[in-house]
């Protein structure tokens, strides 16, 4: 079973914006849109670039470098060059704080 990790507050990711965590040597990226919590690896698939620098719309995250994109909500490929999906974790949040399990 995953085993969830504390990565930050409710009121440190305000909707519709985005934070890197680091979790188990991983770099995570957590969004809220809507007051919902997604998190995904920050590495896009295509070229293992940083995907939470690009621009969010919505549910839909394009890597700064290439722009593929990705739906956050389940890592999956939503246009090329990138052809495999982004990892993605299970988000809970327990009172005001906002966890994350990589398993």
């Amino acid at each position: 079973m995953a085993e969830f990790v504390t990565v930050a507050t409710v009121d440190e990711v305000t909707p519709g914006e985005r934070i890197v965590v680091e979790v188990d040597d991983r770099f995570v990226a957590l969004f809220n849109i809507g007051g919902e919590f997604y998190a995904i690896a920050d590495l896009c698939t295509h070229d293992d670039g940083p995907l939470a620098d690009g621009e969010l719309q919505g549910y839909v995250i394009a890597c700064p470098r290439h722009g593929a994109t990705f739906d956050v909500r389940t890592g999956e490929v939503l246009s090329w060059p990138a052809t495999q999906p982004v990892p993605r974790y299970k988000v809970r949040v327990v009172g005001d704080a906002v966890q994350v399990a990589l398993g």
